[in-house]
């Protein structure tokens, strides 16, 4: 099948099998490697990307679902010379992160939080990262990336 969308703000086109998942056309056609697998079955949040705005856990929506949307993975948040989003330096400097392969998915599901409310209380962040799992930290420091993050938001 012939889909077109937006990936990171590039116009894509190309020929996909109907049963392929969002995640496999990142990873595997598109390379966006940064957008992880973790359990192919929506529960880890790993895989989350932004779909029209909002997150969206790729390894359960097929790529033809997504024809004619804007989609941002990871690799398209940060700004155009290189800086980092200020979720993606909030991670860093809370420690946020352990092994990393749950941040991509946290990051994006921050992002679209956010988006959405610019000053999110402790509750709502962490009802919004209720579908995604860390296997390594307590998501005290996630929350807190969170919260700096939105302070971040603020003052600029």
């Amino acid at each position: 099948m012939k889909l077109g969308l937006s990936v990171n703000g590039r116009e894509v086109a190309l020929d996909v099998a109907p049963q392929t998942l969002l995640v496999d056309l990142l990873r595997h056609e598109l390379k966006l490697t940064g957008t992880h697998v973790g359990c192919d079955t929506s529960q880890c949040g790993a895989c989350t990307v932004l779909v029209d705005g909002d997150a969206v856990k790729s390894c359960s929506v097929l790529a033809v679902q997504v024809a004619g949307s804007e989609v941002t993975t990871i690799e398209g948040i940060g700004g155009p010379d290189g800086q980092r989003h200020a979720v993606q330096q909030a991670f860093i400097d809370c420690h946020g992160l352990q092994c990393g392969f749950c941040t991509p998915g946290m990051v994006m599901t921050a992002v679209c939080l956010l988006r959405k409310n610019a000053a999110p209380t402790e509750d709502e962040i962490v009802q919004a990262l209720d579908g995604n799992l860390c296997r390594c930290t307590g998501y005290v420091n996630i929350v807190a990336s969170v919260r700096q993050a939105a302070g971040a938001k603020e003052s600029s």
